[in-house]
Parts: C-alpha cells; structure tokens; sequence
C-alpha cells in the first residue's frame, strides 16, 4: 500500500497537470455541447420530421469508435487538444438534444393550454412553461454526456491531446500497473462526483417544480 501511494508522490506533478487538462478538455466539450445541443433539441420539436433524422445521424456518430473520430479529426485539425475537443463534443450531442427534445414533448398539454389562455405568445411559453418543466429531462441528458466526456476524454492522449490518458499511456508503457491506476481513478472519480451533483439538480429541479405546480 506505500508503495502505490509512493507513487502517487513521485508523479504528483505529472497527474495534477494532466487532471487539469484533463477537466479543461472536459468542460470545453461539454459546454460547446450544451451551446449546441439544448437550441437544437428546442428547434427539433417544431420539426419532429426533421427530429428523427437528426437523432439518427447522432445515434450514428455515437456508435462510431473514438479512435476512428480521433483519427479523422486530427487529420483536420493536426495534434493536440482541438481534435480531441472536437470529437467529445461530436459525442456530447445526442444524450442533450434528445433530453431537451422529448423533455420538452412530454410536457403536459394542460400547461400549455393554460399559458395560452393566459395570453403568452410561443417564446414565452417556451421560457416560462416548457423550459422549466423539461429542465430535469435536459439535466438528464447533461448528466449522460458528461460521464461519456470524462471517460472518452482519457483517449486524448493518443492524439496529443493530454489530459489523465497520458498517466494511463505511461503507466502502460513503462508497465506500471500503479501509475495506470492513478491515471485511471481520478478520472473515475471525476465522472461519479459529477453524475452525483447533477442528480442533485435533478430532484431539486423536480421539487421545485413539484411546488409550483402545486400553487
């Protein structure tokens, strides 16, 4: 046991700077997919013919290996953190339209009877109404992409990208397992803790709404 946290010590620089980059690469991915994916999801339900193609082409993308998307992405954008960026928000994308999507269609239609009868145009009905009640369905999804984006974001490595894969990558290579493992479980811990707070905002969102529904 000393000795595995002997070795957290003697690379303490090398796993700190990669958990850094490791959470900038996170962030940016799944910011740039919440920017995208919530106005996407929004737009879909007024076009759901449109919808089912574009969550197609999505659930396609997903199923690509991560590999292959990082390869082809840095044949475009050459080494380093910008290829990886770009393939996690390619993989952050669906999990958040289709929360915002079905969130927002499976609201009941009483509610948005009564913000008509109210007399609110469509924009207000979206802020006010449809918004607020699809939130835990959109957290959902957030929730979803970013337990990918964390996990995903370790292959970074391969393509220059940093990030905690370098820990694992050099752990590998100089076959120690220890320093593999201090690679790999902070990025574990990462997506629980962030799973956990999201979940939080989950039922606090649904209590919420529970109590203005009740009012």
């Amino acid at each position: 046991m000393s000795s595995f946290f002997a070795v957290a010590v003697k690379n303490q620089e090398l796993i700190l700077s990669s958990l850094s980059r490791h959470l900038l690469i996170c962030a940016l991915s799944l910011a740039l997919g919440i920017i995208a994916a919530v106005p996407a999801g929004i737009f879909l339900t007024y076009r759901k013919k449109t919808a089912k193609a574009v969550l197609a082409v999505l659930g396609v993308i997903n199923t690509i290996p991560s590999i292959v998307l990082l390869g082809v992405a840095m044949m475009i954008f050459g080494l380093g953190v910008y290829p990886a960026i770009a393939v996690l928000f390619l993989y952050s994308l669906l999990p958040i339209v289709r929360g915002t999507y079905t969130g927002i269609l499976d609201i009941d239609p009483k509610y948005l009877k009564a913000a008509r009868g109210m007399g609110m145009n469509r924009l207000q009905i979206l802020r006010v109404v449809q918004l607020p009640l699809a939130m835990p369905a959109i957290v959902t999804g957030i929730r979803l992409s970013a337990i990918y984006v964390i996990s995903w974001a370790t292959l970074a490595a391969f393509i220059g990208g940093g990030g905690l894969g370098d820990v694992i990558w050099m752990g590998l290579q100089s076959y120690n397992f220890r320093l593999v493992i201090w690679g790999a479980l902070p990025a574990t811990l990462l997506a629980f803790l962030v799973s956990w707070l999201l979940n939080r905002v989950i039922r606090l969102t649904q209590k919420h709404i529970s109590r203005e529904v009740a009012q």
